[in-house]
Order: C-alpha cells, then sequence, then structure tokens
C-alpha cells in the first residue's frame, strides 16, 4: 500500500518550474517538474464480530490493522456481539503485538439482554451512535461469519452505511457455499456490500493489497 502511495503522489506538471529547468537546455524540457501532491491517506472503520464463533479471525485482523495504522488517516475500531462498543483507544494505544485478549474477551458492553451474535441489532446501534465515523474517505472492513441466530438482519442499516463511506467490504471467514445456509444472512448483506472469503493471513495480506489508498 505504501509504495502505491507514493506513486500515486506524482502530481500534475507544474508548468513554472519546469520552465524554468528549461532554460539550462535551451528551451527544451527534457525534465519536466511534476507538483507534489498532499499525501492522501484514507480513513478505515473496522466493525468486529468479537462473538465466540468468530473472535479468533477478528482479532487477528485487528492485530494486522493496529501494525498498520501508519498507512490511514484515521483508524476507528468497534466490536460487536449484538450492540457495539468502540476500541479504538485500547487497540492504537497498545504496543504493536501487544495482547489484546482482556479487552476482546470482555463482551459485556457488546451485548444486551443476550450473549448470542445479532448482526441487524449490531447494525442499528452502530448507526445510530457511531455513524459520524463514516464519511466519503472511508473504507468500513465489516469482520464475520453474518451468522445471526435468525434474527432480523436490517439490511437496511448496512445502506445507511454505504451510502456514506467511501466502499464497504464484508471479510467473512466461511466459505462462500456456506453463505446463506442455516443462520447466515450472508446472501443478503452480499447484496449490498463486497463479500469476500477471508478465512487465512495470505486471503487477507491479498485483501489488504487490494485497499484503495
Amino acid at each position: 500500500m505504501a509504495a502505491r502511495r507514493r506513486r500515486a503522489r506524482r502530481g500534475e506538471i507544474d508548468i513554472r518550474k519546469t520552465l524554468r529547468r528549461s532554460m539550462s537546455t535551451g528551451g527544451v524540457p527534457v525534465r519536466p517538474a511534476l507538483k507534489s501532491r498532499a499525501p492522501h491517506r484514507p480513513d478505515l472503520v473496522l466493525l468486529c464480530d468479537l462473538s465466540s464463533s468468530v473472535a479468533g479471525f477478528s482479532r487477528f485482523t485487528i492485530l494486522l490493522m493496529q501494525a498498520m495504522a501508519g498507512q490511514f488517516r484515521r483508524v476507528r475500531v468497534f466490536g460487536f456481539v449484538n450492540v457495539c462498543d468502540e476500541l479504538t483507544d485500547t487497540v492504537l494505544s497498545a504496543p504493536p503485538g501487544s495482547d489484546l485478549s482482556s479487552a476482546f474477551d470482555d463482551t459485556a458492553r457488546m451485548t444486551r439482554w443476550h450473549r448470542n451474535s445479532d448482526y441487524g441489532s449490531a447494525l442499528l446501534d452502530f448507526t445510530d451512535r457511531y455513524l459520524e465515523a463514516v464519511g466519503p474517505r472511508t473504507t468500513v472492513l465489516i469482520l464475520g461469519d453474518a451468522r445471526s441466530n435468525n434474527t432480523d438482519p436490517h439490511v437496511e442499516a448496512l445502506r445507511v452505511v454505504v451510502e456514506r463511506a467511501r466502499q464497504v467490504v464484508f471479510l467473512n471467514p466461511e466459505p462462500p457455499r456456506q453463505w446463506g445456509t442455516g443462520d447466515s444472512v450472508a446472501h443478503l448483506y452480499g447484496e449490498v456490500v463486497d463479500m469476500h472469503e477471508c478465512a487465512n493471513a495470505k486471503q487477507l495480506r491479498e485483501f489488504v493489497g487490494r485497499l484503495p489508498v
């Protein structure tokens, strides 16, 4: 990502500088001068299912993004089971590679009434309390298996996020053949956002390399 961003910073030709340079070559612009562009770093929002079934996948992804935080203008991290809790300060203030298990295991503020995952409820809570985190420069990554225990998926809440964000991507550790089976609502969310299978470090690295810069 950093290499792509360096290439993107090469701006348009600076006419004045190019003309000044050409004076030493008989008026021929041998070496055009380029305008410097201000670095454009995207914002990143992570929305992570920390229920027991996929907590390991979410934790690994959070730690990777923690190490990459400098590539983004702003990073915000939210965990959820059936409601959301912001984990940004906990994640970004810790040294890279720190054991954040205790923070991820404390799901009391990510649950309401019960301890089962409920994606629809979590999305409604996110749009109600944290929608200001999302803007036209924001890439939103949703991490989880989209298994919602037969509750209302509230696809309309996901659409609200999509309308505000630059990009919304769902990373699902389950293979596509399982999307929409049982209590999975992955097929419904997949109609609204790009959904990718992401079950190992190789797939995650490949996806991160394609993030917009």
